[in-house]
């Protein structure tokens, strides 16, 4: 299924993402992102002599070293193509994030730690979106399939998102002792719904 059909428009900005994970020999985890930003027309820029179109605007690496619990270990980035030759200084301050852990509380502790001048937004939005939930894709599946992950009472994956939701047939399927029958709740059992009705 795809989107509705679009109106008659001129493309103008594309963003392009890319991130991987890599399980290394030394048991630790990389986790590295892309991110480029072309325009579709050319205009000045004073540090670049201006931005052709289809030039990379901004084209930024990052790497994380994660260890199984997603704590990091090491972080790198790079700024290959920036608008502000300036721009380049934020990327060497990502030693920062070394012992934070991907998580309940990244997004604040990334803001913390790299917020407003301290750093750069698109390695910011980067590392809290994109980085983040590829480091959970790349780790958690394997740790759950080599039986490293301790027994949860409730899933993380629970209740994370409406195909996870705890009433939903998922759920049902996978987790079966923690489905919660929304249904039932409403109506009751032994008839109570059908007070509500009459």
């Amino acid at each position: 299924m795809s989107l509705s059909k679009a109106v008659r428009r001129k493309h103008i900005h594309c963003r392009e993402i890319k991130c991987m994970g890599f399980q290394r020999d030394d048991g630790l985890w990389d986790i590295e992102g892309r991110m480029t930003d072309t325009k579709t027309y050319s205009y000045e820029n004073v540090d670049r002599n201006g931005v052709s179109a289809g030039e990379a605007a901004h084209e930024m690496l990052i790497r994380l070293t994660l260890n199984d619990d997603m704590t990091v270990m090491a972080a790198e980035a790079t700024a290959v193509s920036v608008p502000y030759n300036i721009c380049a200084e934020a990327a060497a301050s990502f030693d920062c994030l070394t012992g934070l852990k991907i998580g309940p509380g990244w997004r604040r502790a990334v803001i913390e730690a790299m917020g407003g001048t301290q750093g750069c937004t698109h390695l910011r939005d980067m590392l809290m979106g994109p980085i983040a939930v590829t480091a959970f894709q790349t780790i958690y599946p394997l740790k759950q399939r080599e039986k490293k992950l301790p027994a949860e009472k409730k899933p993380a994956l629970l209740d994370s998102c409406h195909a996870y939701r705890s009433d939903g047939p998922v759920a049902k399927s996978r987790w079966p002792e923690l489905f919660q029958d929304r249904h039932e709740e409403l109506t009751g059992e032994g008839g109570a719904g059908k007070d509500m009705d009459s």
